[in-house]
């Protein structure tokens, strides 16, 4: 069964990491001539290390890429090939890639959803008693559940996130809330509010399966009961939840949806100051502050936990890992890129650059990451993010729910038949799960 993050665990981590300075407890992973497969001390490592990076090429890749040249004078005798791949390629080209045995990279950043399936078909290198597994301890404890597998680490977590509700205080205002709202019940009246009060749009929708989740969760439903092997996705409670988005739809609180290219119309609308509220990630950050209705006001800007349904507030649990490519012909050199880009310093530092959440708790309390008031404004949406199953098959069980979501919000289908649909889909992908 899947393990939800509770508001006292993250809270309790959290304010570890705004307390804590530093891991001096001498628990590194060891150095690279402990390293399997490899016995260079780290100043004599050499070679070149392709890294495909799926973060924004505009707003993200630049940061990346600054971190970069920092690894490359610390190491000089190790060159790094960055190579930006757009991340809704980025799981197909590297199986293509890995299964064919020709033009994986060395390392990728791999969506915390691809790396127990990457790790089942054996295309990840097992990361345990190499320098990428530096000061574990550092880590909170469930964005680094993401690389495990097997009782195996393949995957040292990047960043964190979630989805909150992100909102244009302004318009809000004008429709006669200082707060956002905290409920589904709320979002939908605070939408048809603004929308007859100030001409905008209440709620884009991101007709996306990953962005679906917090209507399920709010009901208490998931895609799967991992535990018992049962497939959850058609249940009473994730019924009721796809039937908030639906209803949303059908009053005009949310905008009619684009079926083509949603995250970027629900993103441009939101950032041009077209809709009041989008549900989205820290991701986003940079994006929507350069946007035209917060570049000069960055404090119109909101962010809060998405609202709760009947059972509780949740969005899914997401970020990316470090993995390195099993076939790799440098491993020693990935394996010390991995350790530089994922080290407290360097996590800070994309904290206070692109607003992005990291998973080392001293890098919270590090002068680069506090200095972006973003960081804490995640805080709160992070404290009802809910874990994701990590199972190979996780990264498959989107494909059936974003084609059945986006047949409902073109109104092709209903709730109930489309969740059958899905479920029924999920029975080829999960062989021996029961309904």
């Amino acid at each position: 069964m899947r393990r939800v993050l509770t508001s006292a665990v993250v809270a309790a981590a959290l304010a570890l990491a705004v307390t804590a300075c530093g891991n001096d407890s001498g628990n590194d992973s060891g150095d690279a001539g402990s390293a399997p497969g490899g016995s260079a001390a780290p100043a004599e490592v050499s070679g070149t290390v392709t890294w495909w990076d799926t973060s924004d090429a505009t707003t993200e890749g630049p940061v990346f890429q600054e971190l970069i040249k920092d690894f490359e004078a610390k190491y000089p005798k190790i060159k790094v090939e960055y190579v930006n791949v757009p991340f809704a390629d980025a799981r197909d080209k590297f199986k293509t890639a890995a299964q064919s045995g020709s033009g994986a990279p060395d390392v990728l950043r791999t969506d915390v959803g691809w790396v127990a399936e990457f790790a089942s078909l054996g295309y990840l290198a097992p990361l345990d008693g190499t320098p990428a597994v530096d000061k574990p301890d550092e880590f909170l404890p469930v964005p680094a559940a993401s690389g495990k597998y097997n009782g195996k680490t393949y995957g040292v977590p990047q960043v964190t996130d979630t989805l909150g509700l992100l909102y244009n205080k302004e318009l809000l205002k004008k429709a006669g809330y200082d707060q956002p709202p905290a409920t589904m019940a709320d979002l939908k009246k605070a939408a048809l509010d603004v929308k007859s009060k100030t001409g905008a749009g209440g709620l884009a929708l991101n007709v996306d399966a990953y962005f679906l989740l917090p209507f399920i969760y709010g009901e208490g439903g998931d895609f799967v009961d991992v535990q018992n092997k049962k497939i959850t996705i058609s249940s009473p409670q994730s019924v009721a939840g796809v039937k908030v988005v639906e209803d949303l739809i059908t009053s005009g609180a949310a905008v009619k949806p684009a079926l083509q290219d949603s995250y970027t119309n629900a993103e441009t609308a939101f950032k041009d100051g077209k809709v009041a509220m989008i549900f989205n990630g820290p991701w986003s950050n940079a994006d929507n502050l350069g946007g035209k209705v917060f570049k000069d006001n960055p404090d119109n800007f909101g962010v809060a936990p998405v609202p709760a349904g009947s059972a509780k507030a949740g969005a899914p649990l997401g970020g990316h890992d470090y993995t390195v490519y099993a076939g790799s012909k440098n491993l020693d050199a990935s394996y010390l890129f991995v350790q530089f880009m994922d080290s407290a310093e360097s996590q800070a530092k994309i904290a206070g650059k692109l607003g992005l959440l990291p998973t080392r708790q001293p890098a919270y309390s590090a002068s680069d990451a506090t200095a972006n008031p973003k960081i804490a404004q995640w805080q709160k949406p992070m404290e009802s993010a809910v874990e994701r199953p990590w199972i190979p098959e996780a990264a498959s069980l989107f494909q059936p729910l974003v084609e059945g979501y986006q047949k409902l919000a073109g109104g092709q289908t209903t709730t109930e038949p489309m969740l059958k649909d899905v479920a029924t889909a999920y029975q080829g992908i999960l062989k021996g799960w029961s309904l």
